[in-house]
């Protein structure tokens, strides 16, 4: 739910605003292809029309948010190319070799899904990138990867219950990718929390 509640917020701020300011196209396309290549268990399998409806939710939302991004004709005006230059090859070239080398099983379906576990531990870095060289962070852009960093952090949460509580219980690909995503999120989660306490306006330190 917080999930949904990150990817709502963005798009309250996109459509309230009509503006993209702060928000990183290269970051949403990095999300895309980790949920394209995560549910292609939709093609061939049927776990129930919650698990098919929430999987469709965020392939088609993200699609939705790059189209917002690059192709309205108002939105996408105030898109700064100039800042968001993360450089993502350096980012998908090694999630997809370590897929290949370090996977549950050999099989085409299983390494993508693997890849899609590494690229979402890095996909958040260009938009934290962006937000250190943006100036002007606005509310609804900081609450988006508050939350998206909270779902996360809340995985945690529930591996290590289930770690206590199941005997057999073991994601070690899961784990460690988990860990370094929210660990991505450290820094900003200090920098929201004071802004918030001190009722200040939130920025990174550059």
């Amino acid at each position: 739910m917080i999930h949904l509640a990150s990817i709502f917020a963005l798009l309250l701020k996109i459509q309230a605003t009509k503006s993209c300011a702060g928000v990183s196209l290269r970051t949403q396309e990095l999300y895309t292809i980790v949920f394209l290549t995560r549910y292609l268990d939709l093609l061939f399998s049927f776990i129930s029309i919650y698990n098919t409806i929430m999987k469709m939710f965020f392939i088609c939302s993200s699609c939705y948010i790059i189209w917002l991004i690059r192709c309205h004709k108002i939105v996408s005006q105030t898109y700064d190319r100039e800042q968001d230059t993360f450089r993502v090859i350096f980012l998908v070239i090694p999630c997809s070799v370590l897929a290949v080398l370090i996977n549950h099983e050999f099989l085409a379906i299983e390494i993508l899904w693997t890849f899609s576990i590494y690229l979402e531990a890095v996909a958040i870095l260009p938009q934290l990138v962006l937000l250190q060289r943006t100036k002007n962070i606005d509310t609804l852009t900081s609450n988006y990867v508050f939350l998206l960093g909270g779902y996360r952090a809340l995985y945690v949460i529930n591996w290590i219950y289930r770690y206590l509580t199941e005997p057999e219980y073991t994601q070690w690909i899961v784990w460690v990718s988990g860990f370094v995503q929210t660990l991505l999120y450290c820094d900003f989660f200090y920098y929201y929390v004071e802004s918030w306490r001190k009722n200040e306006r939130f920025t990174l330190p550059a």
